[in-house]
């Protein structure tokens, strides 16, 4: 058996509301075993002997049945996460966050990482890294700062795109 962790991209935001019973319920309707959840924003851990690919196929296809939304979902291994997590190269400071933004498709962390010419470092500063983007930002200003507008332009909206997931350094803690 393979411990996954699956990102779902977009849920308990912009109106696509899930609870996360529901989730852990389609979950092991599908075989999966051991499946939890972390926090109410799209975060799985569970168990499986398919390869990483066939799950993303099977979760997408059924929770988008079931819940009625694109659904899109990047799933590693919980040795992957460990290694991305390990790697995160900003200090932690006080007053900021400290997010790795996951891409799909590793042509868009170049895409990313291009937006960050022009940052100020006293708010921000973003690195590369194995198919992520590592940010830290200044607590308040995630969504006004450069990089934090420049990512919105990067992504095409259509649902079957490449497509970026973020999460807080402290949740993948909490998903090891």
């Amino acid at each position: 058996m393979t411990r996954y962790v699956g990102l779902l991209r977009g849920i308990n935001v912009g109106g696509v509301r899930i609870k996360m019973a529901d989730l852990r319920d389609s979950m092991t309707a599908l075989g999966y075993s051991d499946v939890k959840t972390v926090l109410a924003s799209g975060n799985i851990v569970f168990e499986s002997r398919k390869k990483a690919a066939t799950v993303t196929t099977e979760l997408e296809s059924a929770l988008g049945e079931r819940f009625g939304y694109g659904a899109r979902v990047l799933i590693v291994t919980t040795e992957q996460l460990q290694s991305v997590v390990d790697a995160y190269p900003f200090a932690a400071r006080d007053g900021w966050h400290s997010y790795v933004i996951f891409c799909s498709e590793d042509a868009l962390v170049g895409q990313l990482l291009d937006k960050g010419d022009d940052l100020d470092p006293t708010q921000e500063q973003i690195a590369g890294g194995d198919s992520v983007v590592y940010w830290q930002v200044e607590r308040g200003q995630t969504l006004d700062s450069g990089f934090g507008k420049a990512t919105g332009k990067v992504i095409p909206k259509r649902p079957d795109s490449p497509f970026v997931t973020n999460r807080n350094l402290n949740t993948l803690h909490k998903l090891l």
